[in-house]
């Protein structure tokens, strides 16, 4: 069981109002373009504000920042240097007639982008990986150059309907596939090493994995369950849940239409319960702890839960798909800050789905109309207390010197 968070958990509580005029002041702006070492914008610049998104944080200064933009993806580098051809050669009618392809365009290569991302998950080495539907891959993203890399269907795998991920410690990558209605597992070379559930699985979605007990958490959407399979040799181990009443349950312990799962530190269980629009607790064995949440418009309400993630202080991340939010609870289920809008800004989103927090505190959150996946970074219990020390401390009129005289006027310090 978890512990009881810490009192510095009040530094975290804030007004729904706050998080909101966060995101309703950048939204007044022009977006930027560079996300990195970009130049101080003009504000000036065709009678138009522009917005710094390097400095796009949740709440607002002077308030303690607990969520900062980071970056973005989209897909493979799109290079608007490289010189195309003029004109496409003429075909000959025999070229028409065989279906051959000029040679100009063989040697045009189009990037892959997101079309439909759904699961994240993040390796040892921080790369992020995304399953895509719409292209039927799993995209591989390095933040730091942004070059891509594809487990392609056809190429390293044969894939259907891609949706949740999840990666182990020895960086091994399992894939639910809603089509072929198993979990495929590939090594840390990217090569596929085997496939389960297919005798199991009706509708497999989110899943999640329990390094420390060995366990693969996997939600079953048609089936209102979560199958609990040994992450080693992949046989199904208990159910989580009651099968077989059509999405109508209600009672505690029980789901309806449920999409995906997170799992703790402590081991226990957080699963997306997403048509009774609340998330529901479980301990590593399989037991009813608690739940929280319940249908409504309100930023403390859900309209379709579907991705979820704990970060390294307990806290519960839940993507609301309907309202395009981000809300973020205490393990009693009181909504502590709240952020995100319908839109295409960073800080926006369309139709957000999976989301997942890796040991490097950072975000990630993907979303299907958009086609791309955000990154944003947690600031913890610890850095906010520190942070707020440094404020303190900066904000404070320095002692008068002996001998009499009147203070210097600090000067007040933003959150870094």
């Amino acid at each position: 069981m978890l512990a009881r968070l810490p009192n510095s958990l009040r530094n975290f509580e804030v007004s729904i109002a706050v998080a909101a005029l966060a995101l309703a002041a950048f939204s007044t702006h022009a977006y930027a373009g560079k996300k990195k070492n970009a130049a101080a914008p003009d504000t000036k610049k065709e009678g138009r504000l522009v917005f710094d998104i390097n400095k796009l944080v949740w709440p607002n200064p002077p308030a303690v920042a607990r969520i900062r933009f980071l970056d973005e993806f989209t897909g493979e580098k799109i290079d608007l240097s490289s010189k195309q051809p003029k004109a496409k050669p003429k075909q000959s009618w025999m070229d028409r007639l065989a279906g051959t392809k000029p040679q100009a365009d063989q040697d045009i290569k189009i990037p892959f982008q997101l079309l439909r991302p759904f699961g994240i998950a993040v390796n040892s080495k921080g790369k992020i990986y995304v399953a895509d539907q719409g292209v039927g891959a799993i995209f591989i993203f390095d933040p730091e150059t942004h070059n891509v890399e594809l487990i392609g269907n056809g190429r390293q795998a044969r894939f259907g309907l891609i949706i949740g991920l999840a990666i182990d410690d020895n960086d091994r990558v399992f894939v639910s596939d809603d089509k072929f209605r198993q979990v495929s597992v590939f090594n840390a070379k990217h090569e596929q090493e085997a496939a389960f559930g297919a005798d199991i699985l009706a509708r497999p979605g989110g899943i999640a994995i329990d390094t420390e007990n060995r366990l693969l958490y996997v939600v079953d959407t048609e089936s209102d369950v979560v199958d609990v399979f040994d992450a080693d040799n992949f046989k199904l181990l208990r159910k989580i849940g009651t099968p077989g009443k059509k999405h109508t349950l209600t009672d505690p312990g029980t789901f309806s239409l449920p999409t995906n799962v997170a799992v703790d530190s402590e081991g226990e269980v957080y699963v997306t319960d997403t048509l009774n629009n609340r998330v529901e607790i479980f301990d590593a064995d399989g037991k009813f702890v608690s739940m929280f949440g319940k249908s409504g418009d309100g930023p403390a309400y859900f309209a379709r839960p579907k991705g979820i993630a704990v970060d390294a202080d307990g806290h519960v991340w839940v993507v609301d798909a309907m309202q395009d939010k981000i809300k973020v609870f205490n393990r009693d289920g009181q909504l502590l800050i709240c952020f995100g809008d319908h839109g295409g800004f960073p800080g926006q989103f369309q139709v957000a789905y999976g989301i997942a927090i890796d040991k490097f505190n950072r975000v990630l959150v993907s979303e299907q109309y958009r086609g791309r996946v955000q990154m944003f970074r947690y600031v913890t219990d610890a850095e906010a207390e520190q942070a707020k020390k440094e404020m303190a401390e900066k904000s404070a009129p320095p002692k008068t010197p002996m001998g009499g005289g009147a203070p210097a006027q600090a000067e007040v310090a933003a959150p870094k």
